[in-house]
């Protein structure tokens, strides 16, 4: 076990902060990196705020064990839930969280449309609400749920007629009416294929995760903490099966 403070930890409900991982590994290869998703709880998106807190930090509380120098909180409900309180519990470890890319998709569209697809708990925090005041007068926004879809993407299921028919009810009245669609949620980046089937390939996707790996790299050069190679992915999941282990690396190549 690493005590040294090696890892970058990065934290999801499931699979889908791997869609974060691949911008992190893409910036930073010579970094060591160990990646836990909860599938086993998931997903975070119907639960209580209390419990995403308490999940979050009992994860992290597992992941210390490590040796960590930089936590990336690569899950958007999460972040929305207990971002404050994790740099609270870990006042000297850098923590990074990802909230929704509203204001790259208000300053390519000023005054346009923007819809943000994400879980129920990200769109109901106070930290979300936040962030749609400050760009309310910039861009018409509209908040735009997607219950189950997560559930889809645990199951390796994010690219099929299931995920379509979820979709098509989601998105189709909002079919020409969008200049952008936030995927608020590191799962959704995985049914990028059918989201633009439905919703045309002219709507400009965006997602918070080159942002956030942008942000880890700023920090950890701030701390003169970057890792000079070889670089390394350690995989742990709550669900703890060979089937789950695969699925995240089909998802990290795909």
């Amino acid at each position: 076990m690493n005590q040294k403070g090696d890892y970058i930890g990065v934290f999801d409900s499931g699979v889908g902060g791997i869609s974060v991982l691949r911008h992190l590994r893409k910036l930073l290869p010579n970094e060591r990196f160990l990646y836990y998703g909860d599938s086993a709880n998931a997903p975070y998106g119907r639960r209580t705020t209390a419990q995403v807190q308490e999940l979050t930090l009992a994860a992290a509380e597992r992941m210390m064990k490590y040796g960590l120098k930089a936590l990336v909180v690569a899950c958007n409900t999460a972040t929305a839930a207990a971002i404050q309180a994790l740099r609270q519990t870990y006042g000297n470890l850098i923590v990074i969280g990802i909230e929704p890319a509203l204001k790259p998709a208000v300053d390519q569209f000023p005054g346009g449309r923007i819809g943000v697809m994400a879980t129920q708990v990200t769109l109901r925090e106070e930290k979300f609400d936040s962030l749609l005041h400050r760009y309310e007068n910039a861009a018409t926004i509209a908040k735009i749920p997607a219950p189950g879809l997560v559930e889809l993407v645990e199951a390796g299921k994010a690219d099929t007629a299931e995920a379509e028919a979820l979709l098509t009810d989601i998105l189709s009245p909002w079919a020409g009416k969008l200049d952008a669609l936030v995927l608020g949620c590191t799962h959704y980046p995985f049914a990028v294929r059918v989201i633009r089937q439905l919703l045309g390939p002219r709507l400009v996707l965006i997602d918070g995760g080159e942002g956030t790996a942008r942000e880890t790299k700023r920090r950890l050069e701030q701390a003169g903490l970057l890792h000079d190679g070889p670089g390394e992915i350690l995989w742990q999941n709550s669900a703890e099966n060979d089937e789950i282990l695969a699925l995240c690396q089909t998802l990290l190549n795909q």
